[in-house]
Protein backbone atom coordinates (compact mmCIF):
# COMPACT_ATOMS: atom_id res chain seq x y z
CA UNK A 1 0.00 0.00 0.00
CA UNK A 2 0.83 3.53 -1.26
CA UNK A 3 1.67 6.23 1.36
CA UNK A 4 -1.34 8.24 -0.46
CA UNK A 5 -3.39 4.92 0.12
CA UNK A 6 -2.62 4.81 3.47
CA UNK A 7 -3.81 8.70 3.79
CA UNK A 8 -6.61 8.01 2.32
CA UNK A 9 -7.69 5.06 5.01
CA UNK A 10 -6.43 7.05 7.89
CA UNK A 11 -8.70 9.81 6.69
CA UNK A 12 -11.99 7.35 6.59
CA UNK A 13 -10.81 6.00 10.00
CA UNK A 14 -10.30 9.93 11.19
CA UNK A 15 -6.75 9.77 12.49
CA UNK A 16 -5.87 12.74 11.49
CA UNK A 17 -2.62 13.11 13.87
CA UNK A 18 -1.53 9.81 12.49
CA UNK A 19 -1.83 11.64 9.04
CA UNK A 20 -0.28 14.21 9.98
CA UNK A 21 2.99 12.98 11.39
CA UNK A 22 3.35 9.73 9.16
CA UNK A 23 5.44 10.69 6.53
CA UNK A 24 8.10 12.58 8.80
CA UNK A 25 7.67 9.25 11.40
CA UNK A 26 8.76 6.77 8.40
CA UNK A 27 11.44 9.07 7.55
CA UNK A 28 13.09 9.13 10.61
CA UNK A 29 12.25 5.26 11.11
CA UNK A 30 14.27 4.75 8.37
CA UNK A 31 17.07 7.19 8.66
CA UNK A 32 17.84 5.36 12.10
CA UNK A 33 16.86 1.57 11.17
CA UNK A 34 14.50 2.58 14.18
CA UNK A 35 12.25 -0.69 14.86
CA UNK A 36 8.76 -0.69 13.37
CA UNK A 37 6.79 -1.23 16.73
CA UNK A 38 8.39 1.71 18.59
CA UNK A 39 7.93 3.49 15.60
CA UNK A 40 3.91 2.45 15.44
CA UNK A 41 4.38 3.09 19.06
CA UNK A 42 5.23 6.99 18.56
CA UNK A 43 2.92 7.33 16.14
CA UNK A 44 -0.17 6.01 18.33
CA UNK A 45 1.05 8.07 21.07
CA UNK A 46 1.31 11.71 18.83
CA UNK A 47 -2.36 10.42 17.99
CA UNK A 48 -3.66 9.75 21.43
CA UNK A 49 -1.62 13.32 22.38
CA UNK A 50 -3.56 15.47 20.21
CA UNK A 51 -7.17 13.46 20.50
CA UNK A 52 -7.01 14.57 24.63
CA UNK A 53 -5.95 17.63 23.81
CA UNK A 54 -8.53 18.07 21.82
CA UNK A 55 -11.01 17.24 24.37
CA UNK A 56 -9.25 19.64 26.77
CA UNK A 57 -9.66 22.32 24.33
CA UNK A 58 -13.37 21.67 23.83
CA UNK A 59 -14.17 20.92 27.80
CA UNK A 60 -12.60 24.52 28.55
CA UNK A 61 -15.03 26.09 25.36
CA UNK A 62 -17.55 24.68 26.72
CA UNK A 63 -16.83 25.47 30.53
CA UNK A 64 -17.73 29.06 30.60
CA UNK A 65 -14.47 30.38 31.51
CA UNK A 66 -12.91 33.07 30.08
CA UNK A 67 -8.96 32.89 31.52
CA UNK A 68 -6.49 29.90 31.54
CA UNK A 69 -5.58 30.63 35.07
CA UNK A 70 -3.21 28.42 37.35
CA UNK A 71 -2.24 28.99 41.26
CA UNK A 72 1.85 29.39 40.34
CA UNK A 73 0.45 33.01 38.76
CA UNK A 74 -1.29 34.28 41.85
CA UNK A 75 0.68 37.05 43.70
CA UNK A 76 0.30 35.43 47.85
CA UNK A 77 2.96 37.55 49.02
CA UNK A 78 0.54 40.73 48.63
CA UNK A 79 -1.80 39.06 51.11
CA UNK A 80 0.40 36.81 53.29
CA UNK A 81 -3.51 35.92 55.34
CA UNK A 82 -4.91 33.88 53.00
CA UNK A 83 -5.71 30.49 53.26
CA UNK A 84 -2.77 29.10 51.13
CA UNK A 85 -2.53 25.59 52.04
CA UNK A 86 -6.06 25.46 51.33
CA UNK A 87 -5.82 27.05 48.04
CA UNK A 88 -3.70 24.38 47.16
CA UNK A 89 -5.84 21.29 48.39
CA UNK A 90 -8.71 22.11 46.54
CA UNK A 91 -6.23 22.33 43.25
CA UNK A 92 -5.60 18.48 43.79
CA UNK A 93 -8.94 18.11 43.23
CA UNK A 94 -9.65 15.46 46.12
CA UNK A 95 -12.58 17.26 46.79
CA UNK A 96 -14.47 17.02 43.78
CA UNK A 97 -13.25 12.93 43.84
CA UNK A 98 -15.54 12.71 46.97
CA UNK A 99 -18.19 14.95 45.69
CA UNK A 100 -17.61 17.89 48.05
CA UNK A 101 -18.05 21.25 48.62
CA UNK A 102 -15.89 24.93 48.77
CA UNK A 103 -16.98 28.05 49.81
CA UNK A 104 -14.73 30.78 49.10
CA UNK A 105 -15.92 33.77 51.14
CA UNK A 106 -14.28 37.34 52.28
CA UNK A 107 -13.76 40.81 51.19
CA UNK A 108 -14.33 41.93 47.63
CA UNK A 109 -10.78 41.80 45.59
CA UNK A 110 -8.79 39.30 47.17
CA UNK A 111 -8.47 36.41 44.85
CA UNK A 112 -11.39 34.42 45.57
CA UNK A 113 -12.61 34.29 41.99
CA UNK A 114 -9.01 34.20 40.74
CA UNK A 115 -8.73 30.96 43.01
CA UNK A 116 -12.11 29.45 41.85
CA UNK A 117 -11.33 29.51 38.29
CA UNK A 118 -7.48 28.20 38.60
CA UNK A 119 -9.29 24.94 40.46
CA UNK A 120 -11.76 24.68 37.92
CA UNK A 121 -8.84 24.77 34.66
CA UNK A 122 -7.49 22.42 36.93
CA UNK A 123 -10.29 20.15 36.61
CA UNK A 124 -10.52 20.95 33.07
CA UNK A 125 -7.15 19.85 32.42
CA UNK A 126 -7.48 16.61 34.24
CA UNK A 127 -10.67 15.67 32.59
CA UNK A 128 -13.91 16.97 34.57
CA UNK A 129 -16.27 18.27 33.01
CA UNK A 130 -16.73 22.15 34.42
CA UNK A 131 -19.19 24.85 34.38
CA UNK A 132 -18.55 28.23 35.51
CA UNK A 133 -21.30 30.85 36.37
CA UNK A 134 -21.27 34.19 36.65
CA UNK A 135 -23.85 34.13 39.28
CA UNK A 136 -25.87 37.55 38.87
CA UNK A 137 -25.79 37.52 35.01
CA UNK A 138 -26.69 33.85 34.92
CA UNK A 139 -29.86 34.44 37.21
CA UNK A 140 -31.25 37.53 35.26
CA UNK A 141 -30.39 35.53 31.65
CA UNK A 142 -32.09 32.43 32.81
CA UNK A 143 -35.35 34.44 34.13
CA UNK A 144 -35.51 35.75 30.46
CA UNK A 145 -34.51 32.69 28.14
CA UNK A 146 -37.23 30.44 26.29
CA UNK A 147 -38.31 27.05 28.68
CA UNK A 148 -36.51 24.78 26.09
CA UNK A 149 -32.92 26.69 26.89
CA UNK A 150 -33.73 26.75 30.64
CA UNK A 151 -34.26 22.76 30.75
CA UNK A 152 -31.10 22.39 28.61
CA UNK A 153 -28.85 24.86 30.74
CA UNK A 154 -29.91 22.76 33.68
CA UNK A 155 -29.27 19.85 32.49
CA UNK A 156 -25.47 20.91 31.77
CA UNK A 157 -25.19 22.33 35.31
CA UNK A 158 -26.31 19.20 36.99
CA UNK A 159 -24.24 16.91 34.17
CA UNK A 160 -21.00 18.76 34.89
CA UNK A 161 -18.57 17.52 37.75
CA UNK A 162 -17.51 20.50 39.10
CA UNK A 163 -20.21 23.81 39.17
CA UNK A 164 -18.64 27.13 39.80
CA UNK A 165 -21.08 29.76 41.25
CA UNK A 166 -18.57 33.12 41.20
CA UNK A 167 -19.57 36.28 42.94
CA UNK A 168 -23.04 35.32 44.14
CA UNK A 169 -25.37 37.77 45.45
CA UNK A 170 -22.66 40.09 44.23
CA UNK A 171 -26.02 42.52 43.69
CA UNK A 172 -27.30 41.23 46.64
CA UNK A 173 -30.99 41.12 44.95
CA UNK A 174 -31.95 38.21 42.72
CA UNK A 175 -34.29 38.20 40.68
CA UNK A 176 -38.13 36.36 42.52
CA UNK A 177 -37.46 33.10 41.03
CA UNK A 178 -33.64 32.68 40.83
CA UNK A 179 -33.47 31.87 44.88
CA UNK A 180 -35.55 28.76 44.18
CA UNK A 181 -33.72 28.22 41.11
CA UNK A 182 -30.44 27.90 43.58
CA UNK A 183 -31.74 26.06 45.64
CA UNK A 184 -32.81 23.48 43.07
CA UNK A 185 -29.15 23.14 41.67
CA UNK A 186 -27.88 22.82 44.96
CA UNK A 187 -30.31 20.21 46.45
CA UNK A 188 -30.08 18.02 42.62
CA UNK A 189 -25.94 18.41 43.25
CA UNK A 190 -25.91 17.25 46.91
CA UNK A 191 -28.01 14.24 45.76
CA UNK A 192 -25.82 13.14 42.92
CA UNK A 193 -22.32 14.06 44.85
CA UNK A 194 -21.20 16.34 42.45
CA UNK A 195 -18.94 19.44 43.48
CA UNK A 196 -19.83 23.23 43.78
CA UNK A 197 -17.16 26.19 43.91
CA UNK A 198 -18.97 28.93 45.68
CA UNK A 199 -17.37 32.44 45.81
CA UNK A 200 -18.90 35.42 47.63
CA UNK A 201 -18.52 38.48 49.50
CA UNK A 202 -21.74 38.41 51.87
CA UNK A 203 -21.29 36.20 54.82
CA UNK A 204 -24.40 33.34 54.94
CA UNK A 205 -25.53 34.61 57.90
CA UNK A 206 -26.66 37.29 55.28
CA UNK A 207 -27.91 35.43 52.75
CA UNK A 208 -31.99 34.56 54.27
CA UNK A 209 -32.24 38.44 53.20
CA UNK A 210 -30.73 38.59 50.35
CA UNK A 211 -33.15 35.57 49.36
CA UNK A 212 -35.87 36.99 51.37
CA UNK A 213 -36.38 33.57 52.85
CA UNK A 214 -34.71 32.67 55.87
CA UNK A 215 -35.71 28.74 55.39
CA UNK A 216 -34.63 28.55 51.92
CA UNK A 217 -31.52 30.08 52.83
CA UNK A 218 -31.11 27.38 55.56
CA UNK A 219 -31.78 24.59 53.05
CA UNK A 220 -29.47 25.99 50.54
CA UNK A 221 -26.67 26.12 53.19
CA UNK A 222 -27.33 22.71 54.96
CA UNK A 223 -26.54 21.40 51.61
CA UNK A 224 -23.29 23.30 50.94
CA UNK A 225 -22.00 23.21 54.40
CA UNK A 226 -22.20 19.38 54.56
CA UNK A 227 -18.59 18.22 53.83
CA UNK A 228 -17.71 21.66 52.55
CA UNK A 229 -14.38 23.04 52.85
CA UNK A 230 -14.79 27.26 53.89
CA UNK A 231 -12.20 29.48 53.16
CA UNK A 232 -11.69 33.30 54.54
CA UNK A 233 -10.43 35.20 52.45
CA UNK A 234 -9.59 38.73 54.13
CA UNK A 235 -6.53 41.43 53.46
CA UNK A 236 -6.06 44.17 50.52
CA UNK A 237 -7.78 44.28 47.36
CA UNK A 238 -5.57 43.10 44.31
CA UNK A 239 -7.77 45.40 41.81
CA UNK A 240 -6.99 48.26 43.85
CA UNK A 241 -3.28 47.17 44.01
CA UNK A 242 -2.94 46.98 40.38
CA UNK A 243 -5.58 50.25 39.29
CA UNK A 244 -2.39 52.12 41.68
CA UNK A 245 0.24 50.67 39.86
CA UNK A 246 -1.37 51.48 36.47
CA UNK A 247 -1.74 55.08 37.57
CA UNK A 248 1.88 54.92 38.96
CA UNK A 249 3.24 54.05 35.17
CA UNK A 250 1.30 56.85 33.60
CA UNK A 251 2.13 59.42 36.18
CA UNK A 252 5.75 58.27 35.12
CA UNK A 253 5.58 58.15 31.97
CA UNK A 254 3.37 61.55 31.25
Amino acid sequence: MSLPEIDSCLRQLRLSGVRDTLETRVLQAQGTNQPFLETFSLILQEELDRRQSRLIERRYQQSGLEEKLTLAEFDWSFNPKLPRPACFQLHTLKFVAAGENAMLIGKPGTGKSQVAKAVAYQAILQGHKVQHIEADDFFNRYALSPAAQRDARVRSILDCDLLVLDDLFLARAIPDDAGALLQTLIHQRYKLHRSVIVTSNRVVQDWGAYLGDNTMSTTILDRLMHHCHLLEFDGRSYRLKEAAEALARKTEST
